[in-house]
């Protein structure tokens, strides 16, 4: 009978065990959601910055979004590769996180491809003798950006039930209408805030909760 009682325990530890290394992942710690949410707003603030200031970087701040698809993809990998119990749950935030990273480099491209052609129309008014447009696509681009932020936080908000990441994707959202209405230096300001919201505080309540946990 002791034997047996012995073997329960242990089993339930087993099983302990593998619930609490099923919960120390990769988007459970949080560390995706700090990832993005400081690159975005360093992005943002410095967009703000060079146009409250009136100065330009030697290159464009924005391309850090293109570097960081590329730890996205590979922390998403390395996590599948050592986990041993992975859920379903897991499964679609990998997938969720992955598409967003390669929907972010869709988007720039877009929006940089947009820009140069309105930068073309604008010099052939010009060159036509007409006064040259003062409409920039940069204007509306960030109401593009901010809904693409929005799509897996509010995934991620739904699938791991966590209520601060949906309180970021509703200001991903609230502020994609918002900038339609805003010069492009506001454009930044909410989009640093979107970022903040969305992934930076959350990620770091993930990533807090987490050490508590590997600690217990």
């Amino acid at each position: 009978m002791e034997e047996k009682q012995m073997s329960e325990l242990e089993s339930l530890q087993v099983i302990s065990t593998m619930i609490q290394k099923a919960k120390t992942s990769y988007h459970d710690k949080g560390t995706g959601a700090m990832l993005w949410g400081v690159v975005i707003t360093v992005c943002s603030l410095s967009t703000w910055a060079q146009l409250h200031y009136k100065y330009e970087l030697p290159f464009d701040i924005w391309l850090l979004t293109v570097v960081a698809v590329v730890p996205t993809i590979i922390l998403s990998i390395r996590e599948g590769r050592r986990r041993k119990v992975k859920g379903y749950d897991e499964t679609a935030m990998n997938w969720v996180w992955t598409c967003f990273g390669i929907a972010i480099f869709l988007t720039v491209h877009a929006n940089n491809a947009v820009s140069a052609a309105f930068g073309d129309i604008k010099d052939a008014v010009e060159a036509a003798g007409g006064a040259r447009p003062a409409i920039y696509y940069s204007d509306y681009s960030s109401a593009f950006m901010l809904m693409v932020y929005g799509i897996p936080t509010l995934v991620s908000a739904g699938i791991k039930n966590f209520k601060p990441m949906l309180i970021g994707g509703i200001v991903c959202w609230l502020s994609a209408i918002a900038v339609v209405y805003t010069d492009r230096a506001t454009d930044m300001l909410l989009m640093a805030l979107s970022a903040t919201c969305a992934w930076l505080i959350p990620g770091i309540i993930l990533y807090v909760k987490s050490r508590k946990l590997q600690a217990a």
